[in-house]
């Protein structure tokens, strides 16, 4: 039977089993926080579903609590940031705060952070520039058990790599992009496998590399002890983005690609992020951006809806929907996955409600 709970009490019982994993007051409150945005926003795959993996990497030593990003270099319009596995959520605000104040600045700013544990949901940071009046282009990779398979491959041989473009639209809500570069993100396998459905055809392969439609090939070890695979979105197209994204968010940032056997033991998930940071006014171009980007997306509204849609969305649509929805409703969570909660909890000698 799922549990539905308001987000101030899913906030303070996910800080109180991070802060007994190790992290301090502020930390704890701060990736709580982040986890159940996630879930306000619609993505529970990035929400508290990740608390039980957050804890098994704190407790192996994957994920080292209460660490700031290191700065390498900094000339001002570039800066080389090193997350040292602590949490994503806390290094990737680090990161985003220098970025954002140099790209103020300069204009602009080229930022890389390597080795940031799992940094959730990209589109929090893309929120955080265009909130700034700022362009932000993130390019992100995955070290982890790789569960993409390359276009053409029969197995996982890279991670979900998300892309997230985030643009300000004076008058109008924001333009925010973000989407793992497989056909759906692998957390949403996770909570699929955890409700018992099956996802749709074109998806999955499974561990020998055949069409599948059971999210559980990509979340628990088969019969051979192998897993199955994701898909790229886009066939060819999507995958060359996800490469793009290993390239750039693990290779130029120094984080590092994957390129190694499998040790599905690991919990932690490493995270590297080249990030793009623009001033459309240092640009010189705030007015005519300001103008054509709105006269852009009031044409593509104004057009006739298609059957089966209310109206024509806009990238951050959906997400904000969701959140006016789901801070009145509460936020849903199935058993398995809160059983998983209180099994992390326990750990740590922390009792969640069963």
């Amino acid at each position: 039977m799922q549990k539905t709970l308001q987000a101030p009490e899913l906030r303070a019982q996910v800080a109180a089993v991070l802060t007994a994993a190790g992290s301090a007051p502020g930390e704890a409150a701060s990736v709580a926080a982040n986890l159940v945005q996630a879930n306000l926003s619609g993505h529970d795959s990035h929400g508290v579903g990740m608390l039980p993996r957050y804890v098994d990497a704190v407790l192996e030593g994957g994920l080292k609590p209460n660490t700031a990003a290191r700065v390498v270099l900094d000339t001002g319009t570039l800066l080389t940031l090193d997350g040292q596995r602590g949490y994503g959520q806390i290094v990737g605000q680090q990161a985003m705060a220098l970025g954002m104040a140099r790209a103020k600045t300069h204009g602009s700013c080229i930022m890389t952070l390597a080795n940031a544990h799992h940094l959730g949901r990209i589109g929090h940071f893309a929120e955080m520039a265009v909130a700034q009046g700022l362009v932000a282009l993130h390019f992100v990779n995955v070290l982890s058990r790789p569960v993409v398979a390359p276009f053409g491959g029969a197995d996982g041989r890279f991670g979900t790599n998300p892309c997230c473009i985030g643009i300000p639209l004076k008058g109008q809500t924001d333009f925010i992009l973000d989407f793992a570069t497989s056909r759906v993100a692998q957390g949403k396998m996770r909570v699929a496998h955890n409700q018992g459905q099956r996802v749709a055809p074109g998806t999955l392969i499974d561990e020998l590399g055949q069409p599948s439609t059971d999210p559980g090939v990509v979340v628990v070890p088969q019969s051979n002890g192998l897993f199955g695979a994701l898909l790229a979105f886009g066939e060819h197209k999507g995958y060359g983005l996800a490469v793009a994204c290993e390239l750039l968010g693990g290779a130029l940032t120094g984080s590092g690609t994957w390129h190694r056997p499998t040790d599905p033991s690991v919990r932690a998930v490493v995270n590297g992020m080249l990030t793009i940071l623009i001033d459309p006014l240092k640009l010189g171009t705030q007015a005519a951006f300001e103008q054509e980007a709105l006269a852009f997306v009031n044409w593509l509204q104004a057009g006739p809806v298609a059957d089966g849609f209310d109206a024509v969305q806009l990238a951050g649509d959906p997400e904000r929907a969701y959140r006016a929805q789901r801070e009145t409703e509460g936020i849903r969570i199935d058993a398995q996955t809160w059983q998983e909660m209180v099994a992390a909890g326990r750990k740590v000698g922390v009792t969640l409600p069963a």
